[in-house]
């Protein structure tokens, strides 16, 4: 790549003040495209400019996002962790973002249970399913148990209670560790689970109204949550920091380079 221009090198560094870093990949972005550059620029920075989110936060809200089982994005992955740190991040607080965006496949049960009590009632074999309240002593336990570690009931776990009291209980516990020994705040850790839940990457409608729900009730304010919106929006960047170093290599292969 050639020298950047003058008017590069002061895109570069606006960019670093804005968003405070800078990465390799975006030498070659800004090299081929300055004006969409500065567009993207000035997009992803609204938050940073004007926003009220603790910057170690909306680090942890790019790792989410990045670090997330439907993305897996390890160089943002990589350089979201290292700025965390740079902004006072723990171990155990980076640990804990991980922690809670493991539980993300279970939406593979809380997307198909409903399917499939659906379809074994139009089948005509409804009276196989366990119907929820049914379950006796167990099952209110373990409700109640979900309820207090998680802060939380939603209807989207009757039937999967119903339907399979060992897996439910196995997900409790796998689910309530970041919040029995974490160390972020429950708002913050609902921004982790509506980052994830919004992403591009996934879309989880019920899952992001759940979680915004519960931040609120944990006392986020409507400018808290729009900013994590605000951040979780740029990750279709990635098309561009992917696309680019590939595009450069095959154009010095082509001889364009």
């Amino acid at each position: 790549m050639s020298e950047l221009s003058p008017r590069q090198r002061a895109l570069k560094e606006e960019f670093t003040r804005a968003r405070g870093y800078w990465s390799p990949t975006w030498d070659q972005v800004l090299a081929l495209d300055p004006e969409f550059f500065e567009a993207y620029m000035n997009f992803s920075s609204v938050p940073w400019r004007h926003g009220v989110l603790e910057p170690k936060v909306r680090e942890f809200i790019y790792v989410a996002i990045d670090a997330s089982t439907t993305h897996l994005h390890a160089s943002g992955t990589r350089v979201h962790m290292r700025n965390a740190l740079r902004y006072g991040a723990t171990r155990q607080e980076i640990m804990e973002v991980l922690q809670l965006i493991s539980v993300l496949g279970i939406h593979s049960v809380t997307h198909g249970v409903p399917i499939l009590v659906e379809e074994l009632t139009e089948a005509g074999r409804g009276e196989e399913l366990p119907k929820p309240g049914q379950g006796g002593e167990r099952e209110a336990r373990l409700k109640a148990e979900f309820t207090a570690a998680r802060g939380y009931w939603s209807e989207l776990w009757d039937n999967v209670l119903a339907l399979s009291p060992d897996f439910f209980e196995a997900y409790l516990r796998f689910s309530s560790v970041p919040w029995q020994h974490g160390m972020l705040e429950p708002k913050v850790k609902e921004f982790i689970y509506i980052a994830i839940d919004a992403a591009t990457t996934h879309l989880y409608a019920p899952g992001t109204r759940i979680h915004i729900r519960n931040a609120l009730n944990h006392g986020a304010t409507q400018q808290e949550i729009m900013e994590v919106l605000e951040l979780v929006s740029v990750l279709g960047i990635h098309s561009t920091t992917h696309g680019v170093p590939i595009l450069l290599e095959e154009l010095k292969a082509a001889g364009k380079g």
